[in-house]
């Protein structure tokens, strides 16, 4: 093999090694795993701006990525499932909320209070800063319901109750455009230091690295 033919050889080497790097990433984003990123602050405490996470993508079973369609069923998400999923209001947006009814619930909120099958739901991750109770003639958020979440469909909120743009507001989540759990966090520090800054790398949430979210 002269000179020219082994370096042909190489280049040939290092874009199939390229290629297949890339149908990997692309598998293991579409069907096993994906990163996401906590942009605001409606899931606080549980979720910080700034944290990472991985979404766990087939533990819902296994969907085609463009229609959602499943077609290796697992499970349904559960109560208490924080989920990532399309915004039904704009489906090129994802967003993350926790999970509080599912097919065949009634959701019901009294004065904050989140009911669900009318018996009162006391989840220790639900947050509230604000003591004004809104009236129901006001807005969804304090006094709604009851609704009854339809078949194929699950009620979703975020942990804080108060400042969050959920299920109270916009409806229920197509099961077909939830796009897995999360179940751990890879990296967290505080957006609002400068990028390349000694600021951004001492605002790094060393305890939180690691974490399981729940």
């Amino acid at each position: 093999m002269n000179s020219r033919e082994s370096e042909k050889s190489v280049v040939r080497e290092y874009v199939e090694a390229i290629v297949i790097a890339v149908i990997l990433a692309i598998f293991i984003r579409s069907f096993v795993v994906q990163a996401f990123k906590i942009p605001s602050g409606s899931m606080l405490p549980t979720l910080q701006i700034g944290d990472h996470l991985l979404v766990n993508k087939f533990i819902y079973g296994v969907k085609i990525p463009v229609t959602g369609t499943v077609v290796i069923p697992w499970k349904n998400p559960a109560r208490d499932d924080i989920v990532v999923f399309k915004f039904p209001k704009d489906r090129s947006i994802d967003y993350i909320k926790r999970v509080v009814a599912v097919a065949g619930d009634t959701v019901e909120i009294r004065n904050k209070q989140l009911y669900v099958n009318d018996v009162e739901n006391h989840n220790p991750f639900a947050h509230y800063t604000d003591s004004a109770i809104m009236k129901a003639g006001s807005g969804p958020r304090d006094n709604m319901g009851p609704v009854r979440v339809p078949e194929g469909h699950i009620f979703v909120m975020g942990d804080n109750r108060d400042n969050s743009y959920d299920s109270r507001f916009w409806g229920f989540v197509d099961l077909h455009d939830v796009l897995g759990k999360a179940f751990i966090l890879y990296w967290s520090w505080d957006l609002d230091a400068p990028l390349m800054s000694v600021e951004r790398f001492t605002s790094i949430r060393w305890s939180r690295i690691g974490n399981i979210v729940h």
